[in-house]
């Protein structure tokens, strides 16, 4: 049950966000036992976001998951997540910060895991 929301301040037009997204679903899992097949991915285009006091362009990406994750699991992650938003939208890797979340709560479909 992970999340991978993306807010970034560039523009991203809808092929971008497909191939964003399919990426994101290969990416994932670096994490053990997370797929694509539980993936949600938000994607936030032209957000109000400085970052070293400049508006060039920059991404926030904060990943929640259910349970834990290495440190290790979760540094393969970092590295596929700024590679894939290079490769899509041109931010520099040294402009993306990625938050990660861990929870043993999660909903969905009514109730708790």
């Amino acid at each position: 049950m992970p999340f991978i929301d993306v807010k970034t301040n560039v523009s991203v037009s809808e092929e971008q966000k497909t191939s964003i997204k399919s990426a994101m679903g290969r990416a994932i899992t670096a994490i053990p036992g997370k797929s694509e097949g539980w993936l949600m991915v938000g994607i936030q285009p032209e957000y109000d976001l400085w970052f070293k006091g400049e508006d060039a362009p920059a991404a926030m990406v904060e990943v929640s998951i259910f349970g834990s994750a290495s440190s290790n699991a979760l540094g393969t992650l970092t590295s596929h997540i700024t590679g894939i938003l290079t490769d899509n939208i041109g931010i520099p890797s040294d402009r993306v910060y990625v938050k990660y979340t861990s929870t043993n709560d999660w909903g969905w479909n009514g109730s708790n895991f």
